[in-house]
């Protein structure tokens, strides 16, 4: 049985689809929906943490997805603000300690060179996992 639902965002139109997803599937599951964010640690080795984001735009990105999955019929909703120097480090940690029986995150279109370079989150996510993990497109 599939009790918690964890979709991960970052606020982007590839997360908004990942977030209606997750959305139709609580409600046919009849599941609980946590939505998070990682705010990626870049700094900090010597100087103290220095975060990707300010806090206030993490909220904004919750919020926003918090809305549609809302506005998507879901009751039992929550948002967390994830910290971590690795996106994928943080959703897959965060999904293990909460005891996430899913894992919904989107995935942008990288093709050839930039998806060598720059990799993916979601690929990541697959690959760490515990449990089964979703990619919205």
């Amino acid at each position: 049985m599939v009790h918690k639902i964890l979709c991960a965002v970052d606020g982007t139109k590839h997360s908004d689809k990942a977030v209606q997803f997750a959305a139709e599937l609580a409600n046919k599951l009849g599941s609980a929906l946590t939505i998070a964010t990682v705010n990626v640690m870049i700094g900090g080795a010597r100087s103290g943490a220095i975060y990707s984001l300010e806090d206030s735009q993490v909220q904004n990105v919750l919020e926003a997805a918090a809305r549609i999955a809302a506005d998507s019929g879901v009751k039992n909703v929550h948002t967390t603000p994830l910290r971590s120097r690795e996106a994928a480090a943080g959703v897959v940690t965060y999904a293990e300690q909460d005891d996430c029986d899913i894992i919904v995150t989107g995935t942008g279109d990288k093709h050839g060179l930039s998806r060598l370079v720059l990799g993916s989150v979601a690929a990541d996510i697959a690959g760490k996992a515990h449990c089964t993990v979703i990619v919205a497109r």
